[in-house]
């Protein structure tokens, strides 16, 4: 017995002892669900910053140094990130390819919304959703494949560690759990709330939370819309009574705020990715911060 215990404290010790594996992700958001199942037992880097259009990344050479030193690299995948594999050819690493462990693409076990009509593009490396919209971790729910995705890869690296992952997963399910109820309480009085979106950012969350997406401001995502797009698009939400346009922080505030004007819409800016705001520092408060500003803007006026 005390032989048992003290190989069990001599385990423990090495393992608490052992530096975090460095692992690099694509954004703020895996980062974030990266960090709940490896807690203190990952080092955990994001390429792209929260507030920046993630399809348009300029990797620093510090960032890029820590992407070869990294034991596992995690990506939204489908065409979200045109710019990674300019960096992945810069540091001429093979250990990150399909079927390495790696390598992670979380969009694997994900139900892929706007899959149905694949758009293509001639111009290399552009994101134009041609595989399905890449926005799929704005739902929460999709919160449980990702991590389970995480959880799988750390295990491949670390498969002593497997009790502190799963642990940890468990208690951010729970967490989840409870949360989702309180924002689907909140949202509850603005199902079927028909609203404009700027970029096809939101189809995710909107289905999750009952709004209805019922246009966009970019007819392609990534394509500015032509002066007679927005008329057409200002003249169609005056006569359907659509009263709320939701925008990324990279929108351009311009065309945001001629559309909201000339239409009568309350625009509203929700935050895409964890740490877009103080407010929005982990997953869970992502949709805190979301779900509080969009009732409040969906809320009528007295």
């Amino acid at each position: 017995m005390l032989y048992a215990l003290a190989f069990f404290l001599l385990w423990t010790a090495a393992a608490w002892g052992a530096e975090p594996l460095p692992i690099v992700t694509t954004s703020t958001d895996l980062k974030a669900l990266v960090e709940v199942v490896g807690g203190e037992r990952v080092r955990v880097e994001s390429l792209a910053p929260p507030l920046q259009d993630p399809h348009a990344v300029e990797v620093k050479p510090g960032q890029l140094a820590k992407l070869k030193a990294a034991a596992l690299l995690l990506r939204i995948g489908l065409d979200h990130e045109p710019w990674l594999g300019r960096a992945l050819r810069t540091i001429g690493d093979s250990r990150f390819t399909r079927e390495s462990p790696h390598y992670l693409d979380t969009s694997k076990r994900i139900q892929l919304l706007q899959s149905e009509t694949p758009r293509v593009r001639a111009d290399k490396g552009a994101h134009i959703h041609g595989f399905g919209n890449t926005h799929y971790w704005l739902d929460p729910e999709n919160g449980r494949p990702i991590t389970a995705a995480i959880l799988g890869a750390l295990l491949r690296l670390a498969p002593a560690d497997r009790p502190y992952f799963e642990a940890n997963r468990k208690r951010f399910l729970d967490r989840l759990d409870g949360r989702l109820r309180g924002w689907l309480r909140t949202m509850a009085p603005y199902k079927s709330t028909r609203v404009v979106a700027v970029h096809e950012t939101w189809p995710y969350f909107a289905q999750r939370f009952g709004l209805m997406i019922v246009a966009v401001m970019e007819p392609n995502p990534g394509v500015p819309p032509s002066p007679s797009y927005l008329a057409s698009l200002i003249q169609k939400m005056r006569d359907s009574g659509i009263r709320l346009l939701i925008a990324d922080p990279y929108s351009n505030a311009s065309a945001v705020r001629q559309v909201a004007t000339q239409s009568g819409a309350t625009a509203v800016t929700l935050i895409p990715s964890v740490g877009g705001d103080p407010a929005a520092s982990d997953y869970l408060s992502l949709f805190d911060f979301n779900i509080k500003r969009l009732s409040q803007a969906a809320r009528p006026a007295r």
